[in-house]
């Protein structure tokens, strides 16, 4: 009863994303073929954006309870790299929000999370979804992650560093300077980015050489 019930949550969480996701898309997309801009992507879809990302901490409780095989640190990594990026950055620099890196990285996200997503709601509800769907979900990421972080999330917070240094940003909630910890995340980053992404290629040979095996057989 309780593997039911989980499922059913599952379902409606994962569905939920993909609805959520596929419209901060469609919002992105009909904001740049509008204005013909790259400029519109936050106010047509950062708040929704905003939301969808702090929903998704759900994700590392999901795997520290155990009922997806995920675990805690990679989504807790992937959760906080994006929220701190979302919400201390763009959310908070207004200067920022206008510029290409944001549109870059939403589009990559929306893209890859709604087909992420909807994979997840079909494994709820079907044990084995169309191998089209699978293929996607492991093969698109190869692309997007990429353009999402290096031209995306990275050149987005080199491009708010001297907005951050101008304001002395967060210096009455933080010990430390919040200037010196972005430089430090940005040196950081392509290594923490690395191991996310292995992970992925990591899952991608386990997930499609198992439906590959189960072709032959």
């Amino acid at each position: 009863m309780a593997a039911k019930l989980h499922n059913v949550y599952l379902f409606l969480y994962n569905s939920l994303q993909a609805i959520g996701w596929a419209i901060s898309l469609w919002r992105i997309l009909i904001s740049f073929s509008s204005t013909k801009s790259v400029n519109g992507a936050y106010a047509s879809a950062g708040e929704l954006i905003c939301f969808l990302q702090s929903v998704a901490f759900l994700e590392v409780f999901h795997g520290a309870i155990g009922i997806v095989p995920s675990g805690v640190l990679l989504p807790l990594m992937q959760w906080g790299g994006r929220t701190h990026f979302l919400l201390a950055l763009v959310w908070s620099i207004n200067e920022v929000q206008e510029l290409p890196a944001v549109f870059i990285t939403f589009f990559a996200w929306s893209l890859s999370e709604v087909i992420r997503y909807s994979h997840y709601a079909l494994n709820c509800i079907i044990s084995t979804p169309p191998y089209w769907v699978t293929f996607l979900r492991y093969t698109v990421f190869i692309v997007l992650y990429p353009i999402g972080v290096a031209p995306g999330e990275m050149w987005l917070m080199y491009q708010a560093l001297p907005f951050i240094k101008e304001r002395n940003l967060y210096r009455d909630f933080l010990p430390f300077s919040y200037y010196n910890f972005v430089v430090v995340l940005l040196l950081l980053y392509p290594v923490l980015w690395l191991k996310l992404y292995l992970h992925l290629f990591k899952q991608r040979r386990s997930k499609l050489g198992k439906l590959q095996k189960r072709k032959r057989g």
